[in-house]
């Protein structure tokens, strides 16, 4: 049976392509995810691809991760620097979380530098662009293998 792994995406990146192209490149969230679900199909994993702007939505779909899913891919975006309940909700995810970040935000703003989101992830891709979601779930391939 196929692993399942929940791809999440927080706010503001239902505006990829649009915003900030410079920092995030011309690629849509519609073209990141049939990226992941082509990927998922070759390496044998089912992937559920959600974003939300809301921080208690994103909490849900992590308690709901806990039993529907073996392993989390994560973009918090903004939510990394501020959200102890994201961080609080994926402590209690048993499975791999791989944190995913557009850019590398050690080149920007320091309040950028610090991620909640990192005390718990199993490992942190940034700063290689859209390509950092498929890195991201060849690393939780392996870490389900």
């Amino acid at each position: 049976m196929p692993k399942t792994v929940f791809v999440l995406n927080g706010p503001n990146l239902n505006l990829l392509g649009q915003r900030q192209p410079e920092i995030y490149g011309s690629e849509t969230l519609a073209d990141v995810q049939a990226s992941c679900a082509a990927l998922s199909a070759e390496i044998g994993l089912e992937m559920r691809f959600e974003q939300s702007n809301s921080e208690g939505t994103l909490v849900d779909l992590i308690q709901e991760a806990r039993t529907a899913a073996d392993a989390i891919v994560l973009n918090p975006a903004a939510y990394s620097h501020t959200s102890v309940a994201i961080l609080d909700a994926l402590k209690a995810f048993d499975g791999p979380v791989l944190e995913v970040h557009i850019s590398n935000i050690h080149q920007r703003e320091s309040f950028r530098h610090h991620s909640y989101v990192s005390l718990r992830a199993d490992g942190v891709i940034a700063g290689c662009g859209t390509q950092g979601y498929l890195l991201a779930l060849r690393r939780v391939a392996t870490l389900l293998a």
